[in-house]
């Protein structure tokens, strides 16, 4: 019975924290054409990120958990847009996660990304409404050029073409 009990817990938790809610297009509150929000994160590495910041060369930002499927899914394709286009600023921020535990997600999975901590959704918020991942491809303006959430998730492909346009 205690083991049902647990289950169910384990379940419940994994279906709210993932992520493929059916949630409409407007649970996004960017939108291509539209500049990126104003924030400032700390790095897993200590290093201030500004939006300011990323102006001058395109970025890729990707809002995430490591407790849900698609983000396990997405966060290897970043590492491997990371790894074939190292100068590209790739800014992965999570929702409501901390340190540690994506610490040893990115330990497990022989992650190098930067990250960025958050343990509530306070600058998640400043993209979104509902659901992770996601992800915006923003040019040398700050301007956003692509957005993908849970529905549509980016290749490897699209994410170095759209790289490269941006």
């Amino acid at each position: 019975m205690k083991l049902l009990h647990w289950f169910t817990i384990a379940m419940a938790t994994i279906l709210v924290s993932c992520i493929k809610d059916d949630v409409a297009d407007s649970s996004s509150l960017i939108s291509e054409g539209d500049h990126l929000p104003k924030f400032t994160i700390i790095m897993n590495d200590g290093i201030f990120l500004s939006t300011g910041e990323l102006a001058g060369a395109p970025s890729v930002i990707m809002l995430f958990t490591t407790k849900c499927p698609d983000c396990r899914r997405e966060l290897p394709v970043m590492e491997q847009l990371h790894r074939l286009r190292p100068e590209l600023r790739i800014v992965c921020i999570a929702r409501e996660e901390n340190a540690y535990e994506i610490a040893d997600y990115w330990r497990e999975n022989g992650l190098t990304l930067s990250y960025s901590s958050q343990p509530d959704r306070k600058i998640y918020n400043l993209f979104a409404t509902e659901t992770v991942p996601r992800t915006y491809i923003a040019d040398s303006h700050c301007i956003v050029t692509a957005t993908f959430d849970d529905t549509t998730l980016p290749t490897l492909e699209q994410l170095l073409q759209l790289t490269e346009s941006a």
